[in-house]
């Protein structure tokens, strides 16, 4: 494999406020043959995510791009894979990257479809599962509300709430992902937020006894009205604060804030990493839970890595319905 080549999206300019398509740019970069213990993968999906605007606040410019990225080993010099093995990584943004096969996760394709691996059995849906039974800990007649819920992470929670026994309210930001959430996710209310002048009134009609989680992956108004209609002991995992990632100057945080001290609420930030140890759980419970027909979840693919900042995009303007994905390999 002499005179390879990787397709890359590197960070171009450095972004403020809303990324735009011209803040990336595709650069063609060689590769060395893979060392002892590297394998070479041919990417062919990789994922866009909220979080990684975050990370190009600080990414070097002129240098690749990372995120999820389900791939083939092509070529390999290890004893961990063999060639045509389907792997996981976070070499994302490219076509192909050498790795150390230890960096690797291989890929069991009898639980979902192998791009699901970047969504409802991926980091997304392992953000959901041990966000909401971790820190959120359901219980069987509790009302659970989350926002951007045709979500890749929010859809997830829902229905493991459901599953839970809870009642469940959503937010999203279409009358097709409303109509999504009730039909197919199955929650017992969901409204779009962008058509609703008082969120905490709205948030009241739906939950006359209150809430007792809120899933949080918006921030801003969200956080403010779900703080107003906590119940006591209530718990709010935090996800994210998707509303707030392309601001230049920071958001001020809600007015109501110290009503959580009062009704002692559980407040408590996460990363999906924090639970790696216990992966096989995730998967151990999606795989019964797929298979019984509970958990279902959209994908929009977007075909070709050159179109890779459209979809990332996306994920700010709320057009797409459940996990964006792009598509690496049109051939696959």
């Amino acid at each position: 494999m002499a005179n390879l080549v990787s397709r890359q999206i590197h960070l171009k300019n450095r972004i403020v406020g809303m990324p735009k398509e011209e803040d990336f740019e595709v650069v063609e970069v060689p590769l060395p043959e893979p060392d002892d213990g590297e394998v070479l993968v041919k990417n062919i999906y990789t994922s866009v995510d909220p979080y990684m605007r975050g990370g190009m606040r600080s990414a070097e410019l002129g240098k690749p791009l990372g995120g999820g990225c389900v791939g083939k080993i092509v070529l390999s010099n290890s004893g961990k894979f063999k060639v045509g093995d389907y792997v996981t990584g976070y070499s994302g943004w490219r076509d192909h990257y050498i790795a150390s096969a230890e960096s690797l996760t291989s890929i069991d394709t009898t639980i979902a479809p192998l791009q699901s691996f970047l969504g409802a059995v991926g980091m997304p849906g392992r953000t959901a599962y041990f966000g909401l039974l971790e820190i959120g800990q359901p219980k069987e007649g509790e009302t659970v509300f989350v926002s951007a819920a045709a979500g890749a992470v929010g859809s997830i929670v829902c229905q493991i709430a459901k599953i839970k026994g809870c009642r469940v309210v959503a937010s999203a930001g279409s009358d097709e992902k409303v109509t999504w959430l009730i039909e197919k996710a199955g929650v017992d209310a969901a409204f779009n937020y962008k058509k609703v002048e008082n969120l905490e009134a709205e948030l009241r009609k739906h939950c006359p006894d209150g809430l007792d989680i809120y899933f949080e992956n918006v921030g801003g108004k969200h956080l403010q009205a779900a703080l107003a209609v906590m119940n006591m002991h209530g718990r709010i995992p935090l996800c994210g604060m998707i509303s707030q990632y392309n601001d230049i100057e920071p958001t001020p945080g809600p007015t109501n804030l110290s009503s959580a001290i009062g009704k002692r609420i559980k407040l408590q930030g996460f990363i999906v990493t924090d639970f790696m140890a216990r992966n096989n759980e995730f998967y151990r419970d999606m795989q019964q839970w797929i298979s019984e027909e509970k958990i279902t979840w959209e994908e929009t693919i977007i075909e070709g890595l050159e179109n890779a900042s459209k979809a990332f995009i996306a994920l700010f303007t709320g057009e797409k319905l459940g996990k964006i994905i792009v598509k690496v390999d049109t051939d696959f």
